[in-house]
């Protein structure tokens, strides 16, 4: 793969017997650790820069930046789910908050950790807090959710189309509707056509694009839903981070996270330092990263562990 600014050297780890997870673990082994957890569509490759921005002390302090590929996306391994399939992977929240805890474990983790959240990492990401709250000490929080969908919020008929329609499940999985779309709509500057081509390609066939299509399947919007318990949870227990700082940079013309997600975050967390812009969309890390960056490192400088 042609992998602009991402000059890293991913590493595996079997998560589960026979499924290989890749990550990064850049950055002085001594620094503070920065946990960074995309969401869906994307992979490791949307927090590049801020990996770039942190893991360097050249400059001054360096920050050690963990960030995995969920199974099913980016250089992780993508396993079938249909029965009997060797190895299977149950596709859903909690197979993902396992997966964070089993690799976090692997690396011997048990101290304070900076949770870096983006999409569904939210969700992750806070799932996992719900059993390490303590050492999450730092938040930096970029487009996500942590809670069920806000009474205010309609569900995205995009999200709608792959969640619960054959159709829509046959065009991600056929074309790669999700990815392809998501790396056009949710930028509002444009993206340059090799930047494109790297989010998207790990995506490249029917088997590869399960795990796109599971995470919209598994969008909890009611009880009952598999998700449903555990993002409600995360939900209640959002407001007890109030405590810590917390880092917010917002693209405004996200269609999915907008302003009711954002409105949700300032609740939670009435102290958090909010940055919003209104000329940024879902990859808002795409969009501002000249300017995001270094208000995050700035960030992190003056709050540490």
């Amino acid at each position: 793969m042609n992998l602009p600014g991402y000059p890293f050297t991913p590493q595996k780890f079997q998560v589960r017997p026979g499924l290989s997870m890749s990550y990064l673990d850049e950055g002085p082994r001594d620094g503070e650790i920065v946990v960074m957890l995309h969401g869906n569509p994307s992979w490791s490759y949307y927090w590049r820069n801020l990996v770039t921005g942190l893991s360097d002390s050249a400059a001054g302090k360096g920050y050690r930046c963990i960030v995995p590929d969920h199974i099913g996306m980016g250089l992780s391994d993508k396993p079938d789910d249909a029965p009997g399939s060797r190895p299977g992977y149950d596709y859903t929240l909690q197979s993902r908050v396992d997966d964070l805890a089993a690799l976090l474990d692997h690396l011997g983790i048990t101290g304070p950790v900076t949770l870096a959240v983006h999409d569904w990492g939210g969700m992750i990401g806070f799932g996992w807090a719900l059993s390490h709250a303590a050492q999450v000490r730092r938040l930096v929080i970029t487009n996500t959710a942590a809670f069920p969908l806000p009474a205010a919020k309609p569900m995205p008929w995009q999200l709608s189309l792959g969640r619960d329609s054959r159709f829509g499940a046959f065009i991600i999985r056929a074309f790669n509707a999700f990815s392809s779309g998501a790396s056009y709509l949710g930028v509002e500057t444009r993206m340059p056509a090799d930047i494109r081509r790297a989010y998207v390609s790990p995506y490249d066939s029917w088997a590869n694009r399960i795990s796109t299509l599971r995470f919209m399947q598994d969008i909890p919007l009611a009880p009952g839903d598999k998700a449903w318990a555990l993002v409600e949870a995360a939900g209640r227990r959002l407001p007890a981070f109030a405590d810590r700082p917390a880092f917010i940079g917002w693209g405004l013309k996200d269609f999915v996270f907008d302003q009711h997600f954002l409105a949700g975050f300032r609740a939670a967390l009435p102290q958090a330092e909010v940055h919003a812009y209104e000329d940024a969309g879902h990859y808002v890390l795409e969009d501002k990263a000249a300017e995001l960056v270094p208000l995050i490192r700035g960030f992190l400088d003056r709050n540490p562990l």
